[in-house]
């Protein structure tokens, strides 16, 4: 029998969970003929990763106040450059069972294919700061160093995972009690693999906290020599 399950998961956050559903018990002695069977006929049990990046794009049309308001800076102060960005992650399960009448157990060579994706991110600087000028370099740069940070997550988090599936399946058939293979399979990866997964992906926000600090704020409110603050103006 063979099944296909795809599911996609928007960026959110979560805790890190691994859930152990299956049987490893028929596994523990001798090879049994059904064990014999699924490992020597099943194809292998295979994990694919894989990370995509989009780039980035330079939005200028929108004011500092709206920036503000999509921002929710919450500090009294204003939102001069935002960076957005969206991730998502793709899972695709599928694989074949065999089941064994004698030991009322099933086996299931699942093919697991996991994809992490960035939406391109779009980079707001505010219209009021004109293209080229010294406040917009420096909102632009500030902006840069997130872009930066996503770019370089990604890669770390495919590392992870890989190794993390790698470990937890091993090329091996799974057993389960018969009739039940799929469903493990597809709870195990809902509950536990996709929660992990997207738990590594918003680790990145501690990093984009350390960013946007007071005294970062401070620094650019002080540069190009008042430019910033004559834009401004009285807000």
């Amino acid at each position: 029998m063979l099944f296909l399950i795809k599911k996609v998961l928007p960026s959110t956050s979560a805790h890190a969970l691994l859930l152990v559903l299956f049987c490893q018990i028929p596994c523990a002695w001798a090879r049994t003929a059904f064990q014999t069977r699924c490992e020597d006929t099943l194809p292998k049990t295979i994990s694919v990763l894989s990370a995509n990046q989009n780039g980035y794009s330079i939005d200028t049309s929108v004011s500092y106040k709206m920036l503000t308001r999509m921002g929710s800076a919450g500090t009294g102060g204003f939102v001069l450059g935002l960076t957005k960005m969206n991730s998502r992650v793709e899972m695709e399960l599928s694989g074949q069972v065999l089941q064994d009448r004698a030991s009322a157990y099933e086996c299931i060579a699942p093919q697991i294919k996991v994809s992490l994706i960035y939406t391109p991110m779009k980079v707001y600087v505010g219209k009021e700061f004109p293209v080229g000028s010294c406040p917009y370099q420096e909102i632009l740069q500030h902006e840069l160093r997130h872009v930066q940070i996503y770019q370089a997550h990604l890669p770390k988090v495919e590392a992870t995972v890989r190794e993390a599936l790698s470990k937890a399946f091993q090329a091996q058939p799974l057993y389960a009690p018969a009739g039940q293979a799929q469903r493990l399979l597809q709870q195990k990866m809902d509950d536990g693999w996709l929660a992990y997964i997207q738990g590594e992906m918003n680790k990145v926000e501690a990093q984009q906290a350390q960013i946007d600090t007071p005294a970062e704020y401070a620094r650019l409110s002080k540069t190009c020599g008042g430019e910033m603050q004559k834009i401004l103006g009285g807000g």
